[in-house]
């Protein structure tokens, strides 16, 4: 069931057929997801932190995240993939245990980005290629055929309006070197500009995932551009309190 829900999930990520997460973050807004007719089930770091009183970068304890993906796993039929932030861990070998950890607790994918948690600033590319190799070597341990979405954050070190094609080119830099380390989807969040993105699809050696931010294109758009997966990550959450918070302040009034 476990290697299904696996390969199924791969087959999820079409290029110009995105895949649509619409990102949950406990087992009750999982259940609400898929009964809202998703396809796979994903959860958001920022918004399983933040749901849980914490603040995102892996101040959130692995242990709590996982007994979350149990339950969510648990709750739907969907596949389920973890935001696992930067692998919780200083070295390849505890990314691995990580990774290991997730499989073992139900994911059929994981998110493993390529920035330090506490500073943003990112990792030497050949780093970065060892943890996603060690990531990759424990799934396969493990017998599923886990989905690695290698997220990079090069497009979190500038503001949207001073993007340009040299951040491009060094995304791509980076997708080959991930690729090679035996990633399986490139995670690229913060790009909105549609040359941008159309460019990073059409040159990527891995299917592009992209997140839903103020100014990105449409999901339609998104698709005649050649990207493969979209993701929605904090912006469900943020809804959802911003309906509490109204409904709170209407009831009180």
């Amino acid at each position: 069931m476990h290697n299904d829900k696996a390969s199924q999930f791969h087959s999820l990520h079409v290029r110009g057929e995105p895949l649509v997460l619409f990102n949950a973050w406990d087992a009750g807004s999982a259940r609400i997801v898929a009964g809202a007719g998703a396809r796979a089930i994903a959860t958001g770091s920022w918004s399983v932190a933040a749901a849980n009183g914490f603040e995102d970068g892996e101040q959130l304890p692995l242990s709590f995240a996982l007994d979350n993906l149990r339950r969510m796993v648990d709750a739907v039929t969907q596949p389920v993939t973890i935001d696992l932030e930067s692998g919780y861990g200083e070295t390849p070998a505890a990314v691995a245990s990580t990774v290991a950890a997730a499989v073992q607790a139900g994911a059929v994918g994981c998110n493993l980005e390529d920035s330090f948690p506490a500073t943003g600033q990112l990792r030497e590319i050949a780093e970065q290629a060892t943890r996603l190799a060690a990531a990759r070597a424990a799934a396969d341990a493990a017998g599923v055929p886990m989905f690695i979405n290698a997220r990079t954050d090069v497009f979190f070190q500038k503001p949207a309006a001073a993007h340009d094609l040299a951040m491009v080119d060094a995304a791509l830099q980076r997708a080959r070197a991930y690729a090679d380390a035996g990633a399986n989807g490139l995670f690229v969040p913060g790009v909105v500009a549609e040359d941008l993105i159309a460019r990073l699809a059409a040159a990527s050696p891995l299917p592009v995932n992209v997140m839903v931010m103020p100014g990105a294109p449409s999901r339609a758009r998104l698709a005649e551009l050649g990207v493969a997966r979209i993701s929605h990550g904090p912006g469900p959450w943020r809804g959802a309190m911003q309906w509490l918070a109204e409904a709170t302040r209407a009831a009180m009034a």
